[in-house]
């Protein structure tokens, strides 16, 4: 049976976690914190971890907790020269227009930085749409509220007929649990919360065929 639509994650899935990006943005965060926050230099790490695993991301935790302002902290910390870490990358570009479902980025993200990345990757005009962080307030992944608030946006009619890609298995765990298709990005072996692993994006077709119908591993 062919997919109704893909769900991509964004950071460290539509590129490498080599890449550095994530790195540059946990450089942000604890700035952030320490600056903006007035947490002492020493509790920034440890303070950032409680609330990444309390809360789901850290932002959430500093909203709750601290009164931080969203839009203020998702501009600070995404700001980065993202030209030191990506470049277009036809293949996935490619790759990825060989699917005739719909396309969509689904990211703890904000939408301008979620913009920037798919622009540097050269995947203009791939995705259908973005659903940042933004767009599921209060929640964020792995919530499954975050999940259902998603399809709503994006007019998922059925879950079970989409595919979820993402290189957190916290997330896909929440996918499969809704009846999605679960695919872990950045492992050759398939782990337990997901339904099959590529090592990249680029690898999709060994997993799902062209055509969309769901692979077997």
């Amino acid at each position: 049976m062919p997919f109704e639509a893909m769900l991509f994650d964004l950071d460290d899935t539509l590129y490498p976690p080599t890449s550095g990006v994530w790195e540059a943005i946990g450089v942000r965060i604890d700035r952030y914190i320490y600056e903006k926050v007035h947490i002492p230099s020493d509790e920034v790490v440890a303070l950032r971890k409680e609330l990444f695993h309390k809360y789901g991301t850290t932002m959430r935790g500093l909203v709750q907790l601290y009164g931080v302002d969203a839009e203020d902290y998702l501009e600070y910390v995404h700001d980065i020269d993202l030209n030191r870490y990506l470049q277009p990358n036809e293949a996935l570009r490619n790759t990825l227009m060989g699917y005739s479902q719909r396309k969509i980025v689904f990211t703890n993200a904000s939408l301008k930085h979620a913009t920037r990345v798919v622009a540097r990757l050269g995947l203009e005009g791939v995705f259908d749409r973005i659903v940042d962080i933004q767009s599921i307030v209060p929640y964020c992944k792995p919530q499954k509220a975050a999940f259902q608030k998603a399809f709503e946006v994006a007019q998922i009619r059925v879950p079970e007929e989409c595919v979820m890609l993402d290189d957190s298995l916290l997330n896909l765990k929440t996918a499969q649990e809704l009846g999605m298709f679960a695919i872990q990005v950045g492992s050759e072996d398939r782990v337990a919360g997901a339904d099959a692993a590529v090592m990249t994006l680029i690898d999709l077709p060994s997993v799902i065929p062209l055509n969309g119908a769901r692979g077997r591993t």
